[in-house]
């Protein structure tokens, strides 16, 4: 009795879990589709710049001199080092103002400024990026899609695609509400989330297939509940594990790999969450029951 009741607790999660799941998913669309994504200047072209100043001279000071001079909103960075900052800002429309010196820029701060080093991105190549990077994601999601649909019988499938769908697009819709910028590095830690989000996915799959050939008699939701119990502590045991090594480098990887660790970080628990309760759920709710892993057996031939 205890048994069943925990069975039905189990399912209980799943299903409750799911619904926020589909809530949590309106809404990262949405935001997707209302505010959009601050692209970095990997994908829209501008000018980077690493300067050197005094130690005491802070963010509020810098700011409002550069982007009166330049005339548009710039983005400082602090650096790893005291007193080193990175300045990112647009291509202008007229190149010549590239020639504006920063220092002159920053003539009215105390103490020498010195640019180190400045590098400038064209449109031309920020948009070539960016195709660029639709594309490998366009292909990986369908290498994903003939792998999966070669593995299990579609509804398994299915359910494991979706959760991959809803793992992508909670990340987009974090980095498009808070406006963080979007650069290659959180576009290859998207790309990686697809692959830890798979194998996760993969491993409670190969379970139920498993437990749906074992006992052809049992409830789907039982079976999709035994999976999830089997392979629980090793998912724990390896969401934790990396979850460690992502905030260590999230704590101490600077500013330059803080968009890569948050949405590695925010992938790793979306794709725990996922596996366990998307991608066990939907085959159940579109009818997966033992049969469909049942071998049919072929006539006697006389």
């Amino acid at each position: 009795m205890t048994q069943l009741l925990n069975m039905k607790n189990a399912s209980q999660w799943r299903y409750g879990t799911s619904v926020i799941s589909i809530l949590l998913l309106c809404t990262s669309l949405f935001f997707i589709v209302t505010k959009g994504f601050n692209w970095g200047l990997d994908f829209t072209g501008g000018v980077v710049s690493e300067i050197q100043v005094s130690q005491q001279i802070t963010n509020s000071e810098l700011s409002p001199l550069l982007e009166a001079g330049l005339g548009q909103k710039v983005s400082v960075v602090a650096s790893d080092e005291p007193g080193r900052w990175v300045i990112r800002y647009s291509v202008p429309e007229n190149m010549n103002t590239t020639a504006v010196s920063i220092e002159a820029l920053l003539a009215p701060l105390s103490g020498e400024v010195q640019v180190l080093n400045t590098s400038i991105v064209g449109p031309q190549v920020g948009q070539e990026l960016a195709e660029q990077g639709g594309l490998a994601l366009l292909v990986c999601m369908l290498c994903i899609m003939v792998y999966l649909s070669i593995r299990f019988e579609w509804r398994l499938a299915l359910g494991s695609l979706v959760a991959l769908v809803h793992d992508v697009v909670f990340v987009l819709g974090f980095f498009a509400l808070s406006q963080m910028e979007f650069n290659l590095t959180v576009l290859a830690a998207v790309l990686a989330i697809l692959g830890y989000s798979l194998n996760d996915s993969i491993i409670i799959a190969d379970r139920i297939r498993e437990l749906l050939r074992l006992k052809p008699d049992a409830a789907t939701a039982d079976i999709n509940n035994q999976a999830i119990a089997a392979t629980f502590t090793r998912t724990m045991i390896t969401s934790g594990t990396t979850l460690i090594t992502v905030s260590a480098l999230w704590l101490l990887g600077g500013a330059s790999l803080a968009g890569f660790a948050i949405a590695m970080f925010i992938g790793i628990l979306a794709g725990t969450w996922s596996s366990i309760a998307v991608g066990t759920s939907l085959p159940e709710v579109l009818g997966l029951k033992p049969e469909h892993y049942q071998e049919v057996a072929l006539p006697d031939t006389p």
